[in-house]
């Protein structure tokens, strides 16, 4: 495990959002959605691709809120550029379930 200062830590901007849309990425190499994630006004709309498939169905992540981190220079996953990381518990098989937030809270607020 890398140990990290109290300062890396602080630049992880690591917020609340919600999934606005799910659509299919047959482009991508594993099973995965393409997600547009509402943040707020502050940070907006942002795209991301997330390996969910195993757990979740499309209907059953609209309007869902998550936790993702923002700051991550945008990163190209085949034909689509992802702006964002969904952040999950990665269990024995790669099925992975999403960070989100005991109560419904304002897109955007910061996690510390």
């Amino acid at each position: 495990m890398n140990h990290l200062s109290w300062n890396d830590f602080e630049k992880v901007e690591m917020r609340v959002g919600t999934i606005t849309e799910v659509s299919d990425f047959p482009e991508a190499r594993k099973p995965a959605y393409q997600l547009k994630i509402d943040f707020g006004p502050g940070i907006g709309i942002k795209k991301t691709s997330a390996q969910i498939t195993k757990r979740y169905l499309k209907e059953d992540l609209l309007n869902r809120q998550i936790v993702a981190v923002v700051n991550f220079p945008k990163k190209q996953i085949a034909s689509f550029m992802s702006e964002c990381l969904v952040l999950g518990a990665v269990g024995k098989e790669n099925d992975i379930v999403l960070l989100q937030p005991d109560f419904k809270v304002e897109n955007g607020l910061r996690i510390g």
